[in-house]
């Protein structure tokens, strides 16, 4: 429970390296002025105290009768008590409801009590889905501003500045409104020198956007960097990230996701919009007193953003709740699913609205298939799952082996540099590959497609024989030379995409991994995909085809493959099952594939987590020393309570405080000499027998108080934590009454209690610290941190690599 905000004698904030935290990789000193201030605004001036205070005549306070500001909130970096805040939920829910019987107005003040949840929920999807809206519309213009401009209005995009032209179907894409910078500057778009030209300009675009979106990160909002989701996961377990979900960081990260996107980079934007969504929930849970006022009401709150995020990112309302709750919720109670299941309905619903793309649909690769698949074609659907859990093993490895060597390194210091490098880098290996040049999602949407008769892409060049042809359903063709060039572009692709997106993700830019994840398993998947297509075109008569697939019969859909590619892929990297089959279903709207999304996701997390266990967010965690005690790890070690906590053997005996002998100047000195969190009450140092729990936070703010508005108050006085104070010689200075902030019901175990309980404990109570008790008497304390420790231990990790409390 080391608190490294505190020093020796004050209670300043200092600007040493024990105030600088690692965040996704950056060292950002968290002296600065928060976005996102505490909930005890008003109580500013307790960390500056350093024990001074007034004298004066004699006067009994109880603060059981006047509740103090800050009592009860938290420092930065320390976790909540899940269990504290529940209860001071549950009576604040009983006052209401005690008082609703006494008037109208109380009444109609516990209606609206009830009802509030349900609005934020609605403010929040609205939000979010205007955001994702904007950023999408955003992100497809200035993508697109990277080869050319719009004459009828530069805010078009390409796709929107052609829908107004006469030209043909198959020249959708050359209309003459559209002119490309070489036709721009030079006249002209054909030619060696026009290449050059619109090379040179993509490049220059691409450096302008990612270094504009870094800067902007560095210098106005450093939370804004990477995906958001491991910092999610940390404070939905009850960690406070104080500004991590404040409007600074909103407004960045809305900018910078556009530019990052735009840039051309090997990133998504779909997990920094489940950050986006979660800063939306928490500026607007400042509405509503219940939950600006409750850290654990207000996490409710964040995990139902959470699955908007995801709503919006893929047009998946279902798929995202399922998503907020299998992969980022810690506390996930029924209420909060039908709230998560409301919020993402608006969402989805306020993005379809807007209607981004022009298409109806709420992500750009929205696809339908027609022909069903065969029973034979699992034995491919499994060797994408084989390839995605393998490609999931190598990159968590690979990305992490590089963030680990970023955070160790030089490295680290030159995140401008860093990115500069990358995107160029990216943007001169891109251009040449038009797979590349496009931007992921576009690409990701190609290789999805179904090839049409009025298809003109390269995939989608066969040899034709229309006399084959019935109605819009084209059988198995003889690839043509488009086919084989876009083979070998796709695979010079995939390479690239491979390789690249270990380097991009983590740097300080906002960074997805869904959609390079899913371009990597979709790029596969139609490799493998046209491979099968033209095996059963040119041997039907082989037996694994000859039962299903005749001669000019349509029996492969490779647009399927890449689908379930994409789909194994990005599970072998999140580990993500349920919540991944429902997302890839609600993409397709077919009810049909759900048994080949299911078979790949499934053998791409056994083969993964035959490689390592933890998913690419678990590690992140791991290596940023977030304290979180992930709840699906079994226990299974025989260690017991008193191996774990301290003091241990030779070490100094346990601080404490007595319930009614200590003066404040006693209480200040313990203070002022420890860095612990909070101290256990004792009836008296000989008995040891147990009282309760004190807050350091809440002693400091109570004694500054006392001395500042409480007569008689001085360094002699005593602090009782009993109901009744015995009765005092005249002569003697006014006593401290505490007992309101003490926590008498301070969870305990005894020294033989199995860690494998007290593990259990910990991750289903959320506790910040748990009391060790022998017959009685109070032994020791074991904290997060020291769980956290020695689980670390036992897993042959360095113990000191968890950070904080």
């Amino acid at each position: 429970m080391d608190q490294k905000g505190y020093r020796r004698g004050s209670y300043q904030s200092s600007t040493s390296d024990e105030d600088m935290v690692e965040i996704a990789g950056t060292s950002l000193d968290f002296s600065m002025t928060d976005d996102d201030p505490p909930l005890d605004q008003e109580m500013g001036g307790f960390s500056t105290y350093n024990g001074g205070g007034m004298n004066g005549t004699s006067k009994m306070m109880d603060f059981l009768e006047e509740p103090l500001p800050g009592v009860g909130t938290y420092e930065d970096f320390n976790t909540i008590d899940w269990v504290r805040e529940k209860s001071r939920d549950r009576d604040r829910h009983r006052e209401i409801t005690s008082r609703s019987k006494e008037s109208t107005w109380a009444l109609i003040h516990s209606v609206s009590d009830a009802f509030s949840g349900w609005l934020l929920m609605l403010f929040i999807g609205l939000l979010a889905g205007s955001l994702a809206g904007l950023i999408d519309i955003s992100a497809h213009w200035m993508t697109d501003l990277k080869e050319g401009v719009c004459l009828a209005g530069f805010w078009f995009n390409h796709e929107h500045c052609c829908w107004k032209s006469n030209t043909t179907f198959t020249d959708r894409d050359k209309c003459p409104e559209w002119k490309s910078w070489s036709q721009l500057i030079l006249g002209y778009g054909e030619g060696a020198f026009a290449y050059i030209l619109n090379y040179f300009m993509y490049v220059i675009w691409a450096l302008l956007f990612s270094l504009l979106a870094v800067l902007l990160v560095k210098g106005f909002a450093p939370y804004a960097c990477g995906s958001g989701i491991p910092e999610i996961k940390t404070i939905l377990s009850g960690f406070i990230i104080r500004g991590y979900l404040g409007k600074w960081t909103l407004i960045i990260k809305t900018i910078t996701l556009v530019l990052a996107v735009s840039s051309g980079l090997s990133l998504g934007k779909e997990g920094p919009l489940v950050h986006v969504a979660c800063c939306c929930g928490n500026i607007l849970c400042h509405l509503f007193t219940k939950y600006r006022k409750n850290e654990a009401k207000r996490r409710e709150v964040l995990s139902a953003a959470a699955a908007a995020g995801v709503s919006v990112a893929f047009g998946a309302p279902i798929g995202g709740v399922l998503f907020s709750l299998e992969e980022v919720s810690y506390y996930f109670p029924l209420k909060t699913l039908w709230r998560s299941f409301f919020a993402a309905l608006v969402a989805a619903f306020t993005l379809r609205s807007i209607n981004p793309f022009g298409n109806s649909r709420l992500v750009l690769f929205y696809v339908e298939f027609h022909m069903p698949w065969h029973l034979l074609e699992l034995i491919p659907f499994i060797l994408l799952g084989i390839f995605g859990g393998l490609w999931g093993a190598f990159f968590i490895r690979s990305n992490i082996a590089w963030c680990r060597r970023r955070k160790t390194t030089k490295l680290g210091k030159y995140p401008v540099l860093e990115v500069f490098v990358v995107t160029a880098i990216t943007a001169i290996l891109a251009f040449p590959n038009e797979y590349t040049r496009m931007s992921t999602s576009e690409l990701i949407s190609e290789l999805f497609n179904d090839c049409g008769i009025l298809d003109s892409s390269k995939l989608c060049e066969y040899v034709n024989d229309f006399n084959s042809t019935k109605g819009d359903d084209l059988p198995d063709r003889a690839a043509g030379p488009g086919v084989y060039t876009a083979m070998w572009q796709l695979a010079l692709a995939l390479i690239m995409k491979v390789f690249i997106t270990i380097f991009t993700f983590g740097m300080k830019v906002p960074s997805g991994l869904f959609i390079p994840s899913m371009a990597v398993g979709a790029i596969a998947g139609r490799l493998l995909g046209v491979g099968m297509e033209q095996l059963a075109f040119y041997h039907h008569d082989w037996v694994i085809f000859s039962g299903w697939c005749s001669q000019g019969a349509d029996c492969i859909t490779p647009g399927l493959y890449a689908m379930v590619g994409a789909a194994a892929c990005l599970g072998g990297v999140t580990r993500m099952t349920v919540s991944l089959v429902v997302i890839m279903f609600e993409l397709t709207g077919g009810l049909e594939y759900i048994v080949p999304l299911m078979a790949a996701a499934m053998t791409s997390k056994w083969v993964a987590d035959a490689i390592g266990r933890e998913g690419i967010y678990d590690a992140h965690i791991r290596l940023n020393g977030y304290p979180f005690l992930e709840a699906k790890e079994e226990f299974s070690h025989k260690t017991l309570a008193m191996d774990v906590m301290r003091p241990r053997r030779n070490d100094p005996p346990l601080t404490v405080i007595t319930q009614g002998s200590m003066t404040v100047e006693d209480v200040e000195a313990i203070i002022n000499e420890t860095t612990y969190s909070g101290y256990p009450v004792v009836v008296s140092r000989e008995s040891q027998r147990l009282v309760g729990f004190v807050l350091r936070r809440d002693l400091i703010i109570s004694i500054e108080n006392a001395r500042k508005k409480q007569d008689g108050i001085v360094s002699t006085s005593i602090i009782y934590f009993t109901d009744h104070s015995p009765p005092l010689p005249p002569s003697s200075p006014s006593m401290l009454k505490l007992r309101s902030i003490l926590d008498l019901s301070p969870f305990t175990v005894t020294d033989q209690t199995p860690m494998e309980i007290v593990v259990d404990i910990f991750r289903k109570l959320g506790l910040r610290q748990c009391l060790v008790t022998h017959n009685g008497k109070l032994l020791g304390i074991i904290t997060k941190k020291d769980v956290l420790k020695h689980i670390a231990q036992l897993a042959n990790q360095d113990p000191d690599s968890i950070l904080f409390n």
